[in-house]
């Protein structure tokens, strides 16, 4: 077994800015969404960010591969990471507060423990796993809420779409490693991104029509950041950290975004979350803390 990568000061900013811009990129969506559908911003999304991804690739003059096969690949990885989880937060975004949204996203770490542990034989469950992966259930349970999910209202609908994208996250970690193992971080990043587009596009015009133009400065402001910032720049800087850092420590990525998010919602859209999404909250963050496992190790070996 080999031991998890230590974060270097360099790293640990570049985490902590990563962290920042994807908490901000849930007000962003829901900035955007008052004036624009939830599938054309979505279009918008992967969209400009496979065209700056594609720029950025010329100026260093790598160019995309051609090969049918992997383009299938790109394709069900756009429909795994990109397609689906954007769709269902966004709408989710629509009935429950940015804060929340961040806590549920933080379950794609208990998913993907889940996901890995049913597919590759070097990730089985062990009893510490397990044991993470119980608490941030709990957590998750937690924040939604008993009595939602006995009402099943439109709130608790739109809680569970935000846990299916998380889901279709994690099935997208397992199937990057199956079947991207070997292309370079950009190369699959923007593939995956123009494939996104791909599905995207003709998805928008089928149900929107033609896009108007919005009339907020706010909501070209929004889907520039969520777009450029939050997916283009933000994915580069992802995989920039996972090589220096390691997978494992990535994990604290999904707890840095959520006090961003609560905050940016509070401040700028006035939500206020209640204390049983904070205690969900804690409880999921035990549970990913556990998972990590080198507090753990830590308290034990003391």
């Amino acid at each position: 077994m080999t031991e998890q990568k230590l974060i270097s000061p360099r790293a640990s900013g570049e985490l902590c800015l990563l962290s920042l811009i994807w908490g901000g990129s849930f007000l962003a969506i829901r900035t955007a969404l008052d004036e624009i559908t939830v599938v054309t911003s979505v279009a918008y999304r992967v969209g400009f960010a496979a065209l700056a991804l594609v720029i950025w690739l010329r100026l260093r003059g790598v160019t995309l591969p051609k090969s049918p096969q992997l383009w299938i690949k790109f394709a069900v990885m756009g429909f795994l990471n990109n397609v689906i989880p954007f769709l269902l937060m966004a709408w989710g975004q629509l009935y429950i507060p940015v804060g929340l949204t961040a806590i549920l996203n933080a379950a794609t770490a208990i998913f993907a423990v889940l996901v890995a542990a049913a597919f590759f034989a070097d990730e089985r469950l062990s009893f510490r796993r397990l044991a993470g992966v119980l608490l941030g259930f709990a957590g998750v349970t937690t924040a939604i809420g008993l009595q939602n999910l006995l009402n099943f209202s439109i709130t608790s609908v739109a809680q569970l779409a935000v846990l299916a994208g998380t889901l279709s996250y994690a099935f997208a970690g397992a199937w990057a490693r199956a079947m991207l193992r070997d292309v370079s971080p950009s190369i699959a990043a923007t593939g995956m991104l123009v494939a996104s587009t791909v599905i995207m596009v003709p998805v928008a015009l089928l149900v929107d029509g033609r896009p108007s133009l919005p009339q907020s400065p706010s909501t070209y402001l929004a889907v520039a950041y969520y777009a450029l910032i939050a997916t283009a720049f933000a994915y580069l800087l992802y995989y920039r950290v996972l090589a220096m850092a390691g997978s494992g420590n990535l994990l604290l990525c999904t707890l840095l975004v959520v006090p961003v998010a609560i905050t940016l919602g509070a401040l700028v859209r006035g939500e206020a979350l209640t204390a049983t999404d904070f205690l969900g909250f804690g409880l999921l963050a035990l549970g990913l803390i556990v998972l990590d496992g080198r507090l753990t190790r830590r308290l034990l070996s003391a």
